[in-house]
């Protein structure tokens, strides 16, 4: 849920690079992207404040299915910027998996690793997304208008 100021500046950060990459990027960005801010979208729609302790198998899910979408990039692009986020994203999966196996780990550091690595993967995309359109202005293909 949004509401600290901490989080309305996670959210601008999400939606400022996300939306770059959705609008500057190659193919792989945007698809990227859109799978991205769709499932943040949902995640935020998913998340029960009730249970901010208990494993929420929605978000879990969203997360699996970033994995693959991220997978698929890695697999079909030639980019570099996928592997970063799947790798992040398979981080994150990894930490739910932690409190679904009940292993003595702190939920402050379940939701720090969710966290951080959301931001490196809205990181990884933006500077792939910047590369991409570089690349495009460098051949000519998009126009300064």
């Amino acid at each position: 849920m949004i509401e600290t100021i901490a989080a309305y500046v996670g959210a601008a950060f999400m939606l400022l690079f996300g939306l770059f990459a959705l609008f500057k990027g190659g193919q792989a960005e945007r698809i990227g992207a859109g799978a991205y801010l769709l499932g943040w979208f949902a995640s935020l729609i998913l998340q029960s404040t009730a249970g901010m302790l208990n494993v929420q198998w929605g978000v879990f899910l969203i997360d699996i299915m970033l994995v693959l979408v991220f997978a698929a990039l890695v697999w079909k692009s030639k980019r570099a910027w996928p592997v970063w986020a799947c790798a992040l994203q398979f981080l994150t999966v990894i930490s739910h998996i932690m409190i679904i196996l009940k292993l003595k780990t702190p939920i402050s550091a379940f939701y720090t690793v969710l966290n951080m690595a959301g931001y490196g993967i809205v990181l990884a995309m933006a500077i792939g997304a910047f590369w991409a359109w570089q690349e495009r202005k460098a051949i000519g293909a998009e126009t300064d208008e």
